[in-house]
């Protein structure tokens, strides 16, 4: 089993005094994510090569929008050149600068260039089980994976008895189960009306039911067969991350 983490690239440098200390405090974490934000001046790709240097695994997010179809995918060398076999690709959402240039590209078009030009690189797509049915998401799931997506990073689940549904439904998926804590009511409230997360009836916005949760995400996967993938958003991430694996 994988354990994967996502660190956001704000500084090169601030970048790598975290990874660092991530790496030398939590063993267990192998892989490293890096989402590509907007409002940054590096680059998802740019992060995940300076990672490089601390996780022989760093999958950068690559946002279908940001390309053109009609193009070569040239990144894909860039990727290979600094040691980059894996990426996730995801939809992205439009620059609220829409001076930027994006383009009418979906996530499972990128999917079929990026395998077609580049089939040395493992290419994740992403599963919401919050988008919309689940059949519906199913669907979208098949798209995907005809598209050639080698495996799945979901978003955060908050209720295990979701992750076995989903588990049962997608038994030959490489998932990494998504796993992100929620400290208070406001940040619960987010969750559920932007992006109509399911919480149990005993979630508490507390440290001790995150890092639980957290704890039981990680033993369902490991005996799933699948890995889990850490977002520490809004929350210490040393703190987080010692009540997980002490």
């Amino acid at each position: 089993m994988h354990i994967s983490i996502e660190l956001v690239p704000r500084g090169l440098d601030r970048f790598r005094e975290e990874l660092q200390a991530v790496r030398k405090r939590h063993a267990p974490i192998d892989t490293v994510n890096v989402p590509d934000l907007m409002r940054l001046s590096v680059r998802s790709w740019e992060g995940a090569a300076a990672a490089r240097p601390f996780y022989q695994r760093a999958i950068p997010h690559i946002r279908a929008i940001d390309f053109d179809l009609r193009k070569p995918f040239k990144l894909g060398s860039e990727l290979l050149r600094n040691g980059l076999a894996e990426i996730l690709v995801i939809a992205g959402d439009p620059p609220a600068d829409m001076t930027r240039k994006v383009y009418p590209t979906k996530t499972a078009e990128l999917i079929r260039k990026v395998k077609h030009e580049y089939p040395q690189l493992k290419v994740y797509a992403a599963i919401d089980p919050y988008r919309s049915s689940i059949r519906d998401e199913l669907g979208y799931v098949g798209e995907k994976l005809e598209a050639g997506a080698d495996g799945f990073f979901t978003q955060p689940f908050f209720d295990v008895r979701l992750m076995e549904v989903y588990a049962e439904l997608l038994p030959c998926c490489d998932i990494y189960w998504g796993v992100s804590p929620v400290m208070t009511d406001a940040s619960r409230g987010y969750w559920e009306t932007k992006n109509n997360a399911v919480f149990p009836t005993n979630f508490k916005p507390a440290l001790d039911w995150n890092v639980d949760f957290a704890r039981r995400a990680i033993g369902f996967a490991d005996k799933a067969g699948g890995h889990v993938y850490l977002m520490p958003i809004k929350v210490d991430v040393e703190t987080y991350l010692s009540g997980i694996f002490s």
